[in-house]
């Protein structure tokens, strides 16, 4: 009996894994994992590369359960499409081609597809479409615009004027490659119209006279019978009225005003439109100024702090600073001899910390 116990001790310590040993071992499996993953691309899916000359290869047997046809995916689509699902790695495979999203996987759809495309909300209807359905290209800043697709456009006709003026001009945006070679000739003679009534006394008087109001005045502030969307049908400036419509930050803003506009657009069902808190920007940046004020709030060492002199939040900020110290130098130690830390050890040196704290209270400042 006494034997088999001494036996079970024995093997238990020559189980005894040491902190530089699960060290070793995890830069084991990372060199193990980067010889076969690290030549192949975790955030884009290689159907579009076609037959790839050799790459990691996986098969999902949640998509694709016995019986069923033989399919394999690449590195990132096991990352980003089948994500929680059975697994099996295949290690490498020579001249394959990613099956994610073809139609080997029926009920699944590639998120990693070769199109390159994102989904746009428009700020009207709140609907998600794909950028390339848009019936415009999509500006390279459009995280700082704002859009409002081609169905809400036309169901408020008003709008189209204001977008001849303040929307991203259709000049700035590149052809629709979805579109007939007849739609860039179109966007043409339209480039003209906006530098000709700058020249004509009509045109020389009224925007000037609005570029002050636009950048002069406070939000809402017009002067009496003055109608901005009435001045701007007047200059006759224009666009073509299709495709989706990009807008710079700031836009609502410049919106009129006036009664009358404000009944057309709460008519519309869009009275939203003249509120500039009611953007995603604007309510993002709500949220983040209550994070920051919440983590402040939140932080036990701060609040801490506050509540103490000067004099004792240096005396805590010492002491923390030596904790933190002496900690360290008590588990390197450990590291350097290969030994492993056990309960008892951190129970002991916070033993000792107490200890010496007592003795610094009772004025032994010094000794062991």
């Amino acid at each position: 009996m006494y034997r088999w116990c001494f036996d079970q001790m024995a093997e238990e310590e020559e189980h005894v894994v040491s902190l530089v040993d699960v060290l070793e071992e995890d830069e084991e499996l990372e060199e193990e994992a980067s010889a076969v993953l690290a030549a192949s691309d975790a955030e884009h899916c290689s159907y579009s590369q076609g037959y790839v000359k050799r790459q990691a290869l996986y098969a999902c047997g949640t998509c694709c359960p016995p019986g069923g046809a033989a399919a394999g995916v690449c590195l990132a689509c096991s990352y980003k499409c089948h994500e929680g699902h059975q697994l099996y790695e295949l290690y490498t495979k020579r001249n394959f081609r990613c099956d994610c999203g073809n139609s080997k996987f029926k009920d699944l759809t590639c998120k990693l597809s070769p199109v390159e495309d994102q989904m746009i909300q428009c700020v009207v209807c709140e609907d998600w479409l794909h950028g390339r359905h848009l019936g415009a290209e999509v500006p390279d800043s459009v995280e700082l615009q704002e859009m409002i697709c081609e169905s809400c456009m036309k169901k408020n006709q008003f709008l189209w004027t204001y977008a001849a003026h303040m929307a991203v001009p259709e000049t700035e945006l590149k052809p629709d490659p979805d579109q007939t070679k007849a739609g860039p000739s179109e966007v043409k003679p339209e480039v003209k119209p906006e530098v000709k009534p700058e020249v004509t006394a009509e045109a020389d008087d009224e925007p000037s006279a609005k570029r002050l109001r636009l950048q002069g005045e406070p939000e809402g502030e017009e002067p009496k019978g003055v109608c901005r969307l009435k001045e701007l049908q007047q200059i006759g400036r224009s666009r073509s009225q299709s495709g989706a419509t990009f807008w710079p930050s700031g836009w609502r803003s410049r919106l009129c005003t006036c009664a009358d506009c404000q009944k057309l657009v709460s008519e519309a069902g869009a009275p939203f439109l003249l509120d500039e808190t009611d953007t995603v920007l604007a309510y993002e940046t709500k949220g983040k100024t209550l994070e920051r004020t919440n983590q402040s709030a939140a932080d036990p060492l701060m609040s801490a702090l506050d509540r103490l002199n000067r004099v004792q939040q240096l005396e805590l900020i010492h002491e923390y600073n030596d904790l933190k110290t002496e900690l360290k130098d008590f588990l390197q130690s450990f590291a350097s001899e290969g030994k492993v830390v056990t309960p008892d050890d951190i129970r002991q040196f916070f033993e000792q910390q107490q200890s010496r704290k007592r003795r610094r209270a009772n004025g032994q400042l010094y000794g062991p």
